[in-house]
């Protein structure tokens, strides 16, 4: 389609709510309780200015770095997000459009599609776990995401349950039985093309979690996966070590938003941190990641490799977490808006586009490299930082 580009991460977001069922929409753009979270997410990049060069400016940028052990062309990496019912590709288009853009992916373990489909279609991926059934459990997914060729494990610890709506939450169907497909009929009548864009694909998704699946049994519907993990006890850090030391290669610990915690995940093991809160998805009230990220940065920046996620929107955005002591980033809603919009080229738009506001921002900064970034180069207001009530 001639018009199938898009300029910006919002109009990606607009092309999405067009193309969606209300519910499915609902589902992406949902915060946890108020929405406050989720609103300072985003908020807290516009509240940062650049100070910019103006002469000598440098004629190449170079975007490349390295994550968890694999080298990116840019730092942008895909964040583990669940069930992708927004294209009937899911998460392989991801991947591939992820491999075109040369960075890595996250792998969500309530993904629609298998590690074992993704990771044959991209050879970066970062396989991430909730602290879910027992320990057998946990060691058979691990196992089973290195035998399909994981390059990384993320543990996501940032979750409290604290995710009811003051709006309601968007109904997401535990399966799709005749009943449930009559019952969502009409909000698939208003919406077409995402119904003969499935049909075509296979058919409406099951909402399985694949990666959750116990040998020689068959997947766990999206429902029945969520409830093993809220009914499995919460991980202590020691937990987090025994896991650790079961798996040998890079391991990160997402859903830091303390100094202390950031340490102690590094002496649990932690080769990287991701400075986030869960897209503003859990506990409502919590500040936006950049708010913390850089106390967190200095206290452990020198000992593994501290990422952000939540809110990037914009290739400055990027640069902002760069300059205050992120090595890159994970973008959720982003891609996913792209996916929505226009499949595979829709996440590589997206990506294309953060690549761009990046190069952008570095020419001004009047740096040749995301490494020289340093935070003379970001104007920070009084009382933006978050610290806790001594």
């Amino acid at each position: 389609m001639a018009n199938a580009w898009f300029e910006s991460v919002a109009e990606a977001q607009r092309r999405a709510k067009k193309r969606l069922p209300k519910s499915v929409y609902g589902a992406l753009i949902a915060g946890g309780q108020a929405g406050h979270t989720m609103e300072d997410n985003v908020r807290a990049f516009g509240e940062l200015e650049f100070l910019p060069h103006t002469a000598e400016l440098p004629r190449e940028r170079s975007l490349a770095t390295t994550v968890m052990g694999q080298e990116i062309s840019m730092p942008v990496l895909i964040s583990p997000t669940g069930v992708q019912a927004v294209h009937p590709e899911g998460e392989v288009a991801v991947a591939r459009a992820a491999a075109a853009a040369g960075t890595a992916m996250g792998l969500s373990s309530f993904a629609s599609r298998s590690v074992e489909d993704v990771a044959a279609v991209h050879d970066k991926v970062f396989f991430q776990m909730y602290w879910s059934g027992d320990k057998d459990d946990m060691l058979q997914r691990a196992e089973r995401a290195k035998a399909a060729g994981a390059k990384g494990l993320i543990v996501t610890l940032d979750w409290t349950f604290s995710s009811g709506r003051d709006w309601g939450s968007p109904s997401i169907p535990e399966k799709m039985d005749l009943t449930t497909m009559v019952k969502f009929a009409p909000e698939g009548i208003t919406r077409p093309r995402w119904v003969l864009d499935f049909l075509r694909g296979g058919g409406i998704p099951d909402l399985t979690a694949p990666n959750m699946a116990k040998p020689g049994q068959p997947a766990p519907t999206f429902f029945g996966a969520y409830y093993e993990w809220m009914t499995t006890p919460m991980p202590t850090w020691a937990d987090v070590a025994w896991l650790r030391e079961h798996w040998d290669g890079p391991f990160m610990v997402k859903g830091i938003m303390r100094v202390e915690d950031a340490r102690r995940a590094v002496d649990a093991g932690a080769s990287a941190i991701s400075v986030s809160n869960h897209g503003g998805n859990n506990l409502d009230s919590t500040p936006a990641p950049i708010r913390v990220l850089p106390e967190i940065a200095v206290a452990v920046g020198d000992q593994a490799e501290v990422l952000l996620d939540s809110g990037i929107r914009r290739g400055g955005d990027v640069v902002k977490a760069l300059a205050l002591g992120a090595r890159a980033v994970m973008i959720g809603r982003a891609y996913l808006w792209g996916l929505a919009a226009n499949g595979e080229a829709g996440v590589g738009n997206v990506l294309e586009i953060l690549r761009g506001g990046i190069d952008s921002a570095l020419m001004g900064l009047g740096r040749a490299s995301i490494h020289d970034l340093a935070p003379s180069d970001v104007i920070m207001p009084p009382h933006f930082t978050r610290r806790p009530t001594e």
